[in-house]
């Protein structure tokens, strides 16, 4: 599914350089779940950043189901991105005035999808979420607000999410009920990959890749 051969990304601060991914290749399959580590400043962020079509290599070659997406233009990265991928991140995200089921609509009104409400209802029932639709965000506990960001994630039926510490706020308990669903969403056939800087969290998936330096620097099967 995703095939990232000789990345290179250099961000220019100033007059100085600094290569945040330096020659990284790696593949991941159809149907995996998997986890990048590594410490502060090594590249897990921009690499996820490039598998998720937010930013664009300096050079090398990103193969997204076969399609070359390092070379698209900025409206052919966000069709991508509203197509193929779905997004959830460390902090939620979500509009704190809006009901749950408005936060997982949002997709769709940027998609132009229609029946936004029966399909948000749909990806909440998914998550578990079916009974706090109504609910605000400060209405629901850190948990029940990641699942809620899972359901947005994967209301326009992406093939691939891309987590961002999808469990760095959340207590030990809520963290395993995140990891154990998104387990169960990669056995329907979501490719899944997530960024953490726990190992207890990486051990739910079935490989780890560790980065260093903006290089792969080891690799872990489960």
């Amino acid at each position: 599914m995703i095939e990232l051969k000789n990345i290179v990304k250099i961000y220019t601060l100033g007059e100085v350089k600094v290569a945040a991914l330096n020659g990284v290749d790696c593949n991941i399959k159809t149907g995996e779940i998997v986890s990048i580590m590594g410490p502060s400043g090594s590249g897990k962020s921009t690499l996820m950043n490039l598998i998720g079509c937010l930013d664009r290599p300096t050079s090398g070659t990103y193969l997204l189901d076969g399609t070359d997406v390092s070379r698209l233009n900025d409206d052919q990265l966000a069709a991508i991105r509203n197509k193929k991928i779905g997004f959830v991140f460390q902090s939620f995200n979500l509009l704190p005035q809006a009901t749950a089921v408005a936060n997982v609509e949002l997709p769709l009104v940027y998609s132009g999808t229609g029946n936004k409400r029966q399909r948000a209802s749909e990806a909440l029932e998914l998550v578990g979420m079916a009974q706090r639709a109504t609910h605000r965000p400060s209405e629901i506990s850190g948990g029940e607000q990641q699942r809620v960001a899972i359901a947005r994630a994967l209301v326009n039926n992406p093939s691939l999410i891309l987590a961002d510490e999808p469990t760095g706020n959340l207590d030990t308990q809520t963290s395993k009920g995140i990891m154990l669903l998104l387990q169960r969403l990669n056995n329907q056939g979501i490719t899944i990959i997530l960024v953490t800087h726990e190992e207890d969290i990486a051990a739910y998936t079935q490989r780890t890749i560790y980065l260093r330096d903006g290089k792969i620097v080891s690799e872990k099967k489960r």
